[in-house]
Formats: C-alpha cells, sequence, structure tokens
C-alpha cells in the first residue's frame, strides 16, 4: 500500500519540477562550494571598490560611489551565476555525467529540462541578491523601498541570460569554447554595462554595444529601484528587452536539447 501511494504520489509531480527537485539535491550536497563566489564575494568586493575606491572617487551622479555601485554588483552577481551554472555543468550533463539522456528515458521532455535548469538558477540568484541586500542594508546603500523588486530583476536577468547561453552550451563537444564565450563576452559586459561607471563615459563607438547588452539594462532597473529615480529608458523597454533575451533563449536551448538527445 505505502508503495503504491509513493508511485502514485511521483506520478503526481510535474516532470519540470522533478528536474528542479534533482538540482535542488545536487545543490544541497554542494552548497558550501558556492557561498564563496555567491555572497562572500560580492560583499567583499562591496567593501573593497565600493568603500575602498568609492573614498577617492567620491559621488557618480549625485550619490555616493558605494550607492551607485550595489546595483551594478547585484546584477553582477546574478549574471556570473547564471553565465558560470549554464556553462560547465550543462555540457557536462550531456558530454560526461550524460543526466539528460537518462532523462530522456523517462517521461521528461526537453523543455522540462530547460525550465527546470532554468527555476534552479533563479533560486540561486534569489538567495544570493536577497542575502546581499540585507547586508548592504547596514552600510546604508540602499535609499528606496523598491529596492524590494531587484531579486525580480536579477531573476530576469539571469533568465535572459542563462536560456541563450545554456543552448549555447548544448549546441559544442568542448569545453574549449567556453574560454571564447569568457573573453570576447562575459567580460566585456562585466566591464561596460554600468556596473563600475556610466556607460556614457565609453566613446560613442563602444555606447551601442553596452545598450545591446542585457545586463546594462538590469543594472539600470536595479540602480533605479535602490536610488528611487527613473532609469535611462522606459522600465517597460528596459523589462521588455530582458523578456526578448529570455524567450528566444529559452526556445533556442530546447531546440538545442531536443536536436543533442536525438543524436
Amino acid at each position: 500500500m505505502a508503495l503504491r501511494t509513493e508511485t502514485a504520489a511521483a506520478r503526481v509531480v510535474h516532470p519540470t519540477v522533478a528536474v528542479l527537485e534533482r538540482h535542488l539535491t545536487l545543490y544541497r550536497r554542494l552548497w558550501q562550494a558556492s557561498v564563496f563566489s555567491s555572497f562572500v564575494l560580492p560583499v567583499l568586493f562591496l567593501l573593497s571598490i565600493g568603500i575602498g575606491v568609492g573614498g577617492y572617487v567620491g559621488r557618480v551622479q549625485g550619490v555616493d560611489y558605494l550607492s551607485w555601485i550595489v546595483p551594478g554588483v547585484l546584477a553582477s552577481t546574478a549574471f556570473q551565476i547564471a553565465v558560470g551554472e549554464s556553462t560547465y555543468s550543462v555540457l557536462g550533463d550531456f558530454k560526461w555525467v550524460r543526466a539528460y539522456h537518462a532523462m530522456r528515458a523517462t517521461p521528461v521532455e526537453p523543455v522540462d529540462m530547460v525550465r527546470g535548469h532554468l527555476l534552479y538558477l533563479v533560486f540561486r540568484v534569489t538567495i544570493a541578491v536577497v542575502a546581499f541586500l540585507v547586508v548592504v542594508v547596514f552600510f546604508g546603500g540602499l535609499h528606496s523601498p523598491w529596492a524590494l523588486v531587484t531579486p525580480l530583476v536579477c531573476a530576469l536577468l539571469t533568465v535572459s541570460v542563462a536560456a541563450p547561453v545554456t543552448a549555447f552550451a548544448a549546441t559544442i563537444d568542448h569545453d574549449s569554447y567556453f574560454s571564447l564565450l569568457f573573453r570576447l563576452v562575459v567580460l566585456p559586459a562585466s566591464l561596460f554595462s554600468g556596473v563600475f561607471f556610466p556607460v556614457e563615459q565609453l566613446t560613442a563607438v563602444l555606447r551601442p554595444l553596452a545598450y545591446a547588452s542585457p545586463m546594462w539594462h538590469a543594472v539600470e532597473l536595479c540602480r533605479a529601484a535602490t536610488l528611487g529615480r527613473a532609469p535611462a529608458w522606459p522600465v517597460p523597454v528596459h523589462a521588455g528587452y530582458l523578456l526578448v533575451w529570455a524567450v528566444a533563449g529559452l526556445f533556442l536551448a530546447v531546440r538545442a536539447f531536443r536536436r543533442k538527445l536525438e543524436d
């Protein structure tokens, strides 16, 4: 009777939720390894750059440098987690662990694999962002109650970045391609998306590249929320741009998973 009840309960679980549970189970065993990169490192970065360097920089756009850089660090944290967890782990589950092949032998579809993966990343990012916000409160880096929406902005950024990167990871067979991704995409996006300085200080040639990055739009939304002022562009434009990246990336990721598992 107990076995029958357990089997019936297993059938009720949606395949997407089952994939999410698999990621959470692994995370529960390995969460200590992510504490430094997801929480301690951003806090140390805030202290060293926001307070240390900020003492020399002074004020930026009318606010102290610590308050100005907080939203950039929030978005950067989400960005780094999204990319980091959508490269080697995705390739590994295809090539070395073959976890996705095992899932495909069950009722789990490629769309469930992708959605479960993205939900897990949103979970990871939300925990990191909320913990970071709690620390920032004690440093006076938040100036508006709208700061409470920053976890939603970071969650949207996570999906808009992780989905296309997951699609890319599912189409390659060697991890050497990730070096190109980090050097040509991740590093420039981290440096020139308004995290450390206003993009208006970039040359006219580089400025459109910053505007094309999902990172910049998330930084602008987070900065508007933490400082309580209007962003550079209307909020629907920033959010809509991130949503387009998320939807397009989800479509490409599902298609890449399906093709990979058919090989």
